[in-house]
């Protein structure tokens, strides 16, 4: 699916800084700030700390892209921002901030994700009321039922094209019914659904009836669903290599009452694969 990204519900990341503070438990193994130590950005993360900018060349790739799609007469994703949130409420950001609306606002052959755990802040930190730019979705973290309630109506309140719930890491079921949009509803909802588990050494792993009960909700709906990843942890039946006694293991029931072997393999051998087949719905 990427272009420049290894993500695989996008084809290009874009980072308008580096940078951020952890705020609930979905960050609590952030694989952007272990990235960013691995690169030797390791002053990046806290509230007080600074942030990393970029050149012009780098705010100039978007421009690129967006004509990159014209000439091929279809439309791209922009991921914004993988190692940051747009909506961390510092007034350091604004310059860099407002500098992304109107790149966004200049680039309508991409359609920009906007995904944050801080969507209580979009509605002053945007210059848009009412109607928004065609080519903004919008999206927030629920790593649980209790993050789900806290940000779900701060997202739905908001007119972007597409609103959307990324459920990785997912840290326990969700029931979330009640905001999907379903097809031809004018109530405002949720259009699309990412799961996917925790990656990383310290990682946590997902049950995976959390991830078949949000894909059923999905299909009830009529919602896209994508299924990104199991993460660290994975089923070891779907393991196709000989896994070693010492791997660390974990016994689940399933929802049919079987027995369930997690085994930390690491997300590369984990893969994306959910109840035989890969879950790649977009809206």
């Amino acid at each position: 699916m990427g272009v420049n990204s290894k993500i695989e519900w996008t084809h290009h990341t874009f980072n308008p800084w580096w940078g951020c503070t952890r705020v609930s438990p979905a960050c609590k193994h952030c694989y952007a700030e272990t990235w960013a130590k691995r690169l030797g950005q390791d002053g990046l993360w806290g509230s007080k700390t600074e942030r990393r900018f970029f050149s012009d060349s780098h705010w100039r790739e978007p421009l690129k892209w967006n004509r990159e799609a014209a000439v091929a007469g279809e439309r791209r994703r922009v991921f914004c921002a993988s190692m940051a949130d747009v909506f961390e409420n510092r007034r350091d950001l604004d310059a860099s901030r407002n500098r992304l609306w109107r790149l966004i606002e200049e680039t309508p052959n991409l359609d920009w994700l906007l995904l944050t755990k801080r969507i209580q802040h979009v509605e002053k930190l945007v210059p848009w009321s009412g109607e928004w730019p065609k080519n903004v979705w919008l999206g927030t973290t629920a790593e649980t039922q209790k993050w789900l309630e806290k940000r779900v109506e701060h997202l739905l309140k908001h007119a972007a094209s597409v609103r959307f719930l990324s459920a990785e890491p997912l840290l326990g079921p969700l029931t979330l019914s009640q905001w999907l949009q379903r097809p031809g509803s004018s109530v405002a909802g949720i259009n699309w659904v990412i799961a996917g588990g925790e990656s990383g050494p310290e990682s946590r792993h997902m049950h995976p009836a959390w991830a078949e009960d949000l894909r059923d909700q999905c299909l009830q709906a009529g919602v896209p669903f994508h299924f990104k990843q199991w993460g660290h942890w994975a089923p070891e039946e779907l393991i196709q290599e000989t896994i070693s006694v010492r791997t660390q293991r974990i016994e689940l029931v399933g929802r049919a009452g079987e027995l369930i072997r997690m085994v930390k393999v690491g997300k590369n051998k984990g893969g994306r694969i959910l109840a035989g087949q890969y879950w790649d719905q977009i809206p």
